[in-house]
């Protein structure tokens, strides 16, 4: 099925599904010292809402996770902030014209950090469309299949410098996809100079009236190395939570 977009040609029929299922084994990714999700049956006595223990005609689980330490998830300002903030209400739109780039942390002390550089480069390349990019997402190297699964609790993730957040925000991308737990790094001592500035938040405690209200960030996507570098759609889809994050599904569509 044949979609156009500003006169750009998708085919609706082959997404690249960026997301990490959410599960309740041994192999669901885990970031901020949480323990797995949990997925288990109603049970009212007796009763068990599961249909293989025979008792039920139907499936019928509770779901017990967090968006931030779970899997992929799309935030909003509200992550940050002393007032409610929604991504329900932040996010509005789901198709945007997206960059996809490839970058490898630098070493620094006993970090890795993404530089503003190599985003600046990739950013500034030739491109077919005529268009802004709206969203970047940003894989990092190496990229191991076994950032699906990994557990990031206490080792310190490669993360976002502020100077390549102001960057990224001065480029107006509205919509930062990465494949880390977090822009920020992990024992911070609650900077959080990366979330601050892409959303251009001054002070958290009240919030300035040109922070970025509608922007957002998606953490823990996974990228395979089969999908190129380039320009894209991207149909960034979350559930309708009242939180300051969602699970989400971002979707990539060849132009």
């Amino acid at each position: 099925m044949l979609a156009k977009i500003n006169n750009f040609e998708i085919d609706l029929s082959k997404p690249i599904d960026i997301s990490i299922p959410l599960t309740n084994t041994d192999e669901n990714p885990i970031a901020w010292y949480i323990e797995k999700p949990v997925i288990e049956p109603v049970v009212f006595g007796d009763w068990i809402g599961k249909v293989s223990e025979g008792k039920s005609s139907t499936n019928f689980n509770n779901i017990f996770f967090n968006p931030h330490g779970h899997g992929t998830h799309t935030e909003c300002l509200g992550h940050i902030t002393n007032d409610f903030y929604s991504i329900n209400q932040s996010l509005k739109q789901f198709f945007f014209f997206a960059k996809l780039i490839t970058v490898e942390p630098e070493k620094i002390g006993d970090d890795f950090v993404i530089m503003q550089e190599p985003i600046e480069k990739a950013l500034s390349a030739s491109t077919l469309l005529s268009v802004t990019n709206e969203a970047l997402i940003i894989r990092t190297l190496p990229n191991q299949l076994d950032k699906k699964s990994r557990k990031y609790s206490n080792t310190n993730p490669p993360y976002l410098s502020e100077e390549a957040a102001i960057f990224i925000r001065e480029s107006e991308i509205q919509h930062l996809l990465i494949d880390l737990p977090s822009v920020d790094k992990e024992h911070d001592e609650g900077k959080l100079l990366a979330h601050k500035a892409f959303w251009n938040v001054k002070d958290t405690h009240k919030v300035n009236p040109d922070a970025r209200f509608n922007a957002t960030i998606t953490e823990m996507i996974y990228v395979s190395d089969e999908i190129e570098d380039g320009n894209y759609i991207l149909n960034l889809q979350i559930a309708s939570f009242e939180n300051d994050a969602s699970p989400s599904k971002p979707i990539l569509y060849k132009i």
